[in-house]
């Protein structure tokens, strides 16, 4: 299988419908979240909305880059999300994360092995497929944490 095939399947695995690793996916996992569960602080944790958002925030960030643009994130702001206060506005930010999901995706499925493996933005950062890799790794150690905290959340 092609590389960007394989880490495009991986990414959907964690992300949109997979089952394999985590027995969940974002998707599955956030689809039954009221408004008011995302928004529950537990101790000094961060709520779910606040981690879906987090990973939002750099899947939204590095399709710019792949779309041809700059890389405009920072982590400092990556925490900052806007006010939940509705059910709207939760359905709001789920949705889009998974259309983000989808395009990152898709984004992936498509680069070519030249590309993944050339230089991503600054040599800093290393190649695309390492920041691939580390979205992919990134995703699920915040999965792991939204899963704690609803079993925590409903089992209050």
């Amino acid at each position: 299988m092609a590389r960007n095939k394989e880490l495009a399947g991986r990414l959907t695995e964690v992300l949109l419908s997979g089952r394999w690793i985590a027995n969940t996916n974002y998707k599955e996992l956030l689809e039954d979240v009221t408004w008011e569960q995302a928004m529950q602080k537990i101790a000094g944790l961060n709520s779910i909305a606040a981690l879906t958002f987090h990973v939002n925030y750099y899947l939204a960030g590095i399709i710019n880059v792949f779309k041809g643009g700059n890389l405009e994130i920072r982590d400092a702001y990556s925490f900052d999300h806007p006010k939940i206060e509705s059910e709207r506005d939760w359905e709001s930010l789920k949705s889009d994360f998974i259309k983000n999901a989808e395009i990152f995706v898709n984004e992936v499925s498509r680069l070519t092995e030249n590309t993944l493996n050339s230089t991503f933005v600054d040599e800093k950062y290393g190649t695309y497929v390492r920041n691939i890799e580390g979205v992919i790794e990134h995703s699920y150690y915040h999965l792991g944490q939204i899963s704690l905290l609803k079993k925590m959340i409903k089992s209050r």
